[in-house]
């Protein structure tokens, strides 16, 4: 919350006064004005941009909750032959940078025509390694016995995961869920790469042409970091309790 105090402080404040070194020794803007957001939302188009991000956060967050779950329900719960192989090989690959990736990657959405679109942003956020890890860990201290249970009841591997692993998973699907709208939310570089038309652009994107070669408008760059910061704090706000819960678990024994 700190950091947020100084990026609002220099948005509302007006004209190049707000950083001069005549004021430097200010803390508060001589004259507050909202007029730098208004300026983002009509001749920036922002609103276009947050919903692109929104859109794309969104969409990535819920799939990769869904996904993610699934998968670390299987190496977890699941016997099946090669399970502890190939969930080596899955953590060996968080060692390889997510930037050397990219090329294939970015061919692998053109030869499927996903480039300049949004399922093309979304696409690689579907799995991830971490969030694989993430919710087996977890899915490794549920009682097998419980499971046991439920299948001697007649249920399926379905029904199991739904019904029975999912409840008990909302502390860690939470923190998953944080983890990933805030990665999405914040993600500049795949989204520079794979989009070309800006009306597509997500906030990251569209506050960066902010910056030219030789001016840049300070104002509206420090309104656009709060506009941007906001939504992952209300989400935070909103699911810190599950958050707090995930980070507990195996804190404390019995």
């Amino acid at each position: 919350m700190p950091p947020v105090l100084p990026l609002g402080l220099i948005s509302r404040g007006h004209g190049p006064e707000a950083l001069s070194s005549r004021h430097a020794g200010r803390q508060l803007p001589s004259a507050a004005t909202f007029d730098h957001y208004a300026t983002l939302l009509t001749r920036l188009n922002l609103s276009r941009s947050l919903f692109n991000s929104a859109l794309v956060a969104v969409l990535a967050t819920v799939c990769s909750v869904v996904i993610n779950s699934m998968a670390g329900y299987a190496f977890a719960k699941l016997r099946f032959r090669g399970r502890e192989r190939m969930f080596g090989l899955l953590l060996a690959a968080l060692v390889i940078p997510a930037q050397v990736g990219m090329l294939p990657l970015f061919l692998l959405m053109k030869s499927l025509g996903l480039v300049n679109t949004y399922w093309g942003v979304i696409i690689p956020s579907l799995a991830s390694v971490f969030g694989i890890f993430l919710i087996r860990q977890f899915m490794l201290s549920i009682p097998q016995e419980l499971l046991e249970a439920a299948r001697i009841d007649g249920a399926g591997e379905w029904r199991i995961y739904w019904s029975v692993v999912l409840p008990l998973a909302r502390p860690i699907l939470a923190t998953l869920a944080i983890f990933t709208f805030m990665t999405t939310w914040n993600d500049f570089m795949w989204p520079l790469i794979v989009l070309s038309d800006q009306s597509r652009y997500t906030l990251p994107v569209s506050l960066a042409n902010l910056v030219g070669e030789h001016a840049q408008d300070v104002e509206l760059m420090m309104a656009g970091s709060v506009v941007t910061v906001l939504p992952v704090l209300a989400l935070f706000l909103f699911l810190q309790r599950y958050y707090i819960a995930g980070l507990m678990v195996g804190s404390v024994k019995g």
